[in-house]
């Protein structure tokens, strides 16, 4: 069992930056690929960024150039650094654990991009 919960979210102007950590319970941590995802009211959830346990990263187009995916394997902590943020980023973000066939997901972390 895989437990994740997210934190850093919260209210920002369009432009600003947030960072949002993703804390992992567990020895396996190291091994599995992490992603951040989001899903805003009424449209299904999407990848927002991935990283594998070698650390080779993976964006959606709509974040290249203004978000980055990082990982802490010390500290069971994966990060999404967001940054110039836009008012359609607004959503809540999940964390995700993947190893083969298994998948845990965390509650979510709510963004709001308003002025």
């Amino acid at each position: 069992q895989v437990q994740l919960v997210e934190s850093g979210g919260g209210l920002v102007q369009p432009g600003g930056s947030l960072r949002l950590s993703c804390v992992g319970s567990g020895s396996y941590f190291s091994i599995a690929s992490m992603g951040w995802y989001r899903q805003a009211p009424g449209n299904q959830r999407e990848l927002v960024a991935t990283i594998t346990s070698g650390s080779t990263t993976n964006y959606a187009d709509f974040v290249k150039g203004r978000f980055t995916i990082s990982r802490d394997n010390a500290k069971n902590t994966v990060y999404l650094q967001m940054n110039s943020l836009k008012p359609e980023d607004t959503a809540v973000y999940y964390c995700n654990w993947a190893r083969g066939p298994m998948n845990y997901w965390g509650k979510g972390t709510l963004v709001t991009v308003s002025s």
